[in-house]
């Protein structure tokens, strides 16, 4: 949900009008869109109608900077702070301590600036008018952020065509598909031309398809803006972040490049090779010349589902080894059907960070206490 729009159900309860920022009212000097010192947020346990309960520490002291024109990744399983910490950042909760500015502007002192900064997109359905359609929807939140209507429409006009949404812009938005309102749902954040976007689950429920070009529409906001992203998706994270932070029961417990991390991680990364049915080599000789090599750990034989032998190396780096073992199986006369690579993975990092396996779940976690 957009900043502009925290009570859907009630329009005329809107907050003030935010002037667009085009990123131009920003005092910040330091290169960093986001600067996040200790932050921390407690919640007490509902009992019955009161909060009196037990005291739930949902995030515990997180620090991280995100430098303008990238996108940071905040990645973790649900009910790990990932939507706590955005919505502390989004002003929509207070911090119980620690520190975080936007584009040089404070949480706490500077809500309004802070404001003028962000577009902001909550996981889930709601934020838009089913009955009216997408340029209606468009020309609605714009207005609230105190845009005039010739800018509405070039807006409008742009941020659909770049959604695809062109050619059904005059249709209401209770005919969209789940992928067409999260579209919609991108473009309302950008209508005002924000400094800092932020994306909370931006692919949760959607189909492959629809995830993909999801995806590809998130690449494609920089350098213009810088995106803070959270995902409980591996594979989104790592194909979308120039660096993450990996969040976990409200502590960061891995951050840089995915790169990085996944480089830093002691997990042995595997090379497979199917040898075709008729090849004729020595088996000893040619497992001992492989595990010879300097980037290959152990070199094993063994048969796969099929009764085909598979040659399976354990090595330090696939790319290396792959050569090598493959220059190796010509001159011996062996045949290849089919490679397989196993390189550590986000999931391997999270792990070897938390001690446990990375556990998700289908429905997102906004909205809830701790999550």
């Amino acid at each position: 949900m957009n900043l502009a729009a925290r009570n859907q159900s009630s329009p005329a309860r809107q907050p003030e009008s935010l002037a667009p920022s085009s990123g131009s009212s920003s005092r910040d000097a330091s290169g960093r869109a986001i600067d996040v010192v200790d932050l921390t947020r407690s919640f007490r346990k509902r009992k019955g109608w009161l909060r009196s309960g037990e005291l739930v520490e949902a995030v515990r002291g997180i620090s991280f900077a995100v430098p303008h024109g990238t996108i940071f990744g905040v990645l973790g399983p649900n009910g790990a702070g990932k939507t706590t910490t955005i919505k502390m950042l989004s002003t929509l909760l207070l911090p119980s301590s620690g520190t975080a500015t936007i584009n040089g502007f404070d949480i706490v002192r500077d809500e309004h600036q802070v404001r003028t900064q962000l577009g902001v997109l909550f996981g889930g359905d709601k934020g838009l008018y089913n009955q009216l359609n997408a340029l209606e929807n468009l020309r609605y939140f714009g207005r609230l952020y105190g845009m005039d209507d010739p800018l509405i429409k070039h807006r409008s006009h742009d941020l659909l065509e770049r959604m695809q949404l062109h050619d059904r812009a005059h249709e209401r938005v209770e005919s969209y598909s789940r992928g067409m309102k999260q579209r919609l749902h991108i473009a309302k954040t950008l209508i005002h031309d924000p400094a800092l976007v932020i994306l909370d689950e931006p692919t949760i429920g959607l189909d492959p398809g629809a995830a993909i070009g999801v995806r590809e529409l998130i690449a494609d906001l920089v350098p213009g803006h810088t995106v803070l992203l959270t995902t409980h998706d591996m594979n989104e994270a790592d194909l979308l972040c120039r660096e993450i932070a990996i969040i976990d029961q409200g502590l960061i417990v891995a951050e840089g490049t995915p790169g990085a991390l996944k480089a830093a991680t002691e997990i042995d990364r595997r090379v497979a090779i199917a040898l075709a049915d008729d090849s004729r080599y020595d088996r000893p000789v040619l497992e001992a010349r492989l595990a010879a090599l300097p980037s290959v750990v152990r070199a094993t034989h063994q048969p796969d589902d099929t009764g085909l032998m598979r040659l399976e190396l354990t090595c330090l780096d696939t790319t290396s080894a792959l050569d090598a073992a493959l220059a190796m199986l010509r001159e011996h006369g062996a045949g290849v059907t089919a490679i397989d690579i196993r390189e550590p993975s986000l999931e391997d990092v999270f792990l070897r960070a938390a001690g446990r396996e990375f556990e998700t779940t289908q429905a997102g976690d906004a909205g809830r206490a701790g999550s």
